[in-house]
């Protein structure tokens, strides 16, 4: 019983991949950044998107694809009243996203206008680690109100990161959180992540992480 389920599990990631390569291979192809936004519920990936917004643009041509589990349009709506494109996805209820469900958006997004595309998947710690979408960088926005064991509840996320968000670290001084203790679990599993401390409520620290993300995108044009 036990091996039985281990292959079906084996052959629907198998097959997800499949499709991750080919999404891959049309942003490549389009010339367009891709990022696999992560995180908790809660812990800001959507006012991170619309602060990374602000600092980009103009410079910057921005795509979204939103993943929910219900069939809701609100954090699509705030991205396309910011003036960039924006996708819905609905995943019926599963926990994350998936390479077919991000082949489905890309169908309707209009890449050739684009310069980055953020995907933000459905809000868990768990589920969204197993799933490659085709995307070119991970990235997990981690908040302080979380608290500083989360690297150690859940390693399997921390290891196939590329970058880590700190957000709400105006909560520093309101909130038992030990970023030592937090940093420590985050080097433990994944040696020298490039990681960013910023505030999406005082802006602290958006504009470093800008920066960096806009000389990814002039690498890709090279």
């Amino acid at each position: 019983m036990t091996a039985r389920r281990v292959t079906v599990v084996e052959n629907i990631l198998n097959a997800n991949d499949q499709v991750a390569v080919l999404n891959r291979s049309r942003l490549d192809e389009a010339g367009v950044l891709s990022i696999n936004l992560m995180a908790s519920p809660g812990a800001g990936k959507t006012s991170f998107i619309l602060q990374t917004i602000r600092a980009l643009a103009p410079r910057l041509r921005i795509g979204v694809v939103e993943g929910d589990t219900a069939p809701v349009t609100i954090d699509a709506d705030k991205v396309i009243a910011a003036g960039m494109p924006a996708v819905q996805i609905n995943t019926g209820g599963d926990c994350h996203l998936d390479a077919v469900m991000l082949k489905n958006g890309l169908e309707q997004m209009p890449l050739d206008g684009l310069d980055l595309l953020i995907v933000e998947n459905v809000g868990n710690l768990v589920c969204p680690a197993a799933f490659k979408l085709g995307t070119h960088l991970n990235i997990l926005v981690a908040s302080i109100p979380e608290g500083d064991d989360k690297p150690y509840k859940y390693p399997a996320i921390y290891r196939g990161l590329d970058v880590l968000i700190i957000n709400k670290t105006d909560l520093l001084p309101y909130v038992p959180f030990n970023m030592s203790y937090f940093q420590q679990g985050v080097e433990l599993l994944n040696p020298g992540v490039v990681t960013f401390p910023v505030s999406c409520r005082t802006g602290e620290g958006i504009q470093a992480w800008a920066d960096w993300l806009l000389h990814k995108s002039e690498e890709m044009k090279k």
